[in-house]
C-alpha cells in the first residue's frame, strides 16, 4: 500500500522562543519529523523584500528538502509567507498561488506532488486573525481546490482559528475530513489548535500527531503537526 506523510508548521520567520533568528534549528525540526511534504507558513520575512527565512543554500546543503518553484517573488521562498516543501527526490507535476480575499495581504499556495508512485495535491495556507475573512478565504480555497482533475487532496496550514468547530472549520467540514493532530500553539505550552491538516475521501488516514522535541520547542512559537496516508 502506498502512503505519504505530510506536514504543517509555521516557522515564525524562523525566530524561535528565545527570540534567536536561527534557521538551522529549523531545518532539524524538519528532519525530525520527515515529512514528504511540508507546508509552511512565516517561511519568507516580512518587511522589504521579503526574502526567504531559510536562506536557500543552507536549505540545499543541509536538508533533504526543496520548495516549490513559485516563480512569483525573486528572494522569496513562498508567496505571502506560504511555501511547500518537498523531498528532492519528488516530481512537482504542477504548482500555482491564490489570492484571498483579505484586508491585508494573504495567499495560498498550490503543488502537485509525485512521489512513491503516486500523485497528490497540497494546498498551504495561513489564514486571518479576523473571523469573517477567515471564511471568505476559506470559500476561495475550497473552490480553488474544486477545480481540475480530481486527484488525492490534503489541505494544511495555520488557520488561526480558536472555536472548536464552528467559523471556517465548519466550512472545510463540508468538504473535507480533519486529522486530529493535536494543540500545536504555543510550542512552550500548547493550548490551541491553531494548525489543522484536512483530507479527501481518496486518502485514508493513518495516524497524525503533534511533533513535540525538545528543538521543536524553541524553533519556533508553533509547533509542527502531521500526518501519515494510505493512497487508494
Amino acid at each position: 500500500m502506498k502512503t505519504i506523510r505530510v506536514a504543517s508548521y509555521n516557522i515564525r520567520k524562523a525566530i524561535g522562543t528565545d527570540r534567536r533568528r536561527m534557521p538551522e534549528r529549523v531545518l532539524e525540526v524538519l528532519a525530525e519529523v520527515d515529512a514528504d511534504i511540508v507546508a509552511l507558513q512565516e517561511a519568507d520575512r516580512r518587511f522589504g523584500v521579503r526574502s526567504a527565512a531559510i536562506p536557500p543554500l543552507l536549505m540545499e546543503q543541509q536538508s533533504g528538502y526543496r520548495p516549490v518553484p513559485l516563480n512569483v517573488q525573486t528572494d522569496s521562498m513562498g508567496w505571502h509567507g506560504n511555501a511547500i516543501l518537498v523531498r528532492k527526490a519528488a516530481e512537482v507535476a504542477g504548482h500555482d498561488v491564490l489570492h484571498l480575499p483579505c484586508l491585508e495581504p494573504r495567499g495560498a499556495t498550490m503543488a502537485e506532488v509525485r512521489l512513491n508512485g503516486a500523485t497528490v495535491r497540497v494546498f498551504g495556507m495561513h489564514l486571518d486573525l479576523s473571523g469573517l475573512w477567515r471564511r471568505r478565504q476559506a470559500a476561495a480555497v475550497i473552490h480553488a481546490a474544486a477545480q481540475g482533475a480530481a486527484m488525492p487532496t490534503v489541505l494544511m496550514g495555520d488557520l488561526n482559528e480558536w472555536s472548536a468547530g464552528r467559523g471556517c472549520l465548519a466550512d472545510f467540514a463540508r468538504h473535507y475530513s480533519f486529522a486530529p493532530c493535536g494543540r500545536s500553539f504555543h510550542a512552550r505550552r500548547p493550548v490551541a489548535r491553531l494548525d489543522r491538516i484536512m483530507h479527501c475521501s481518496r486518502l485514508t488516514l493513518k495516524d497524525c500527531g503533534v511533533h513535540e522535541s525538545a528543538a521543536a520547542r524553541k524553533a519556533s512559537d508553533h509547533l509542527p503537526i502531521w500526518a501519515e496516508f494510505a493512497l487508494g
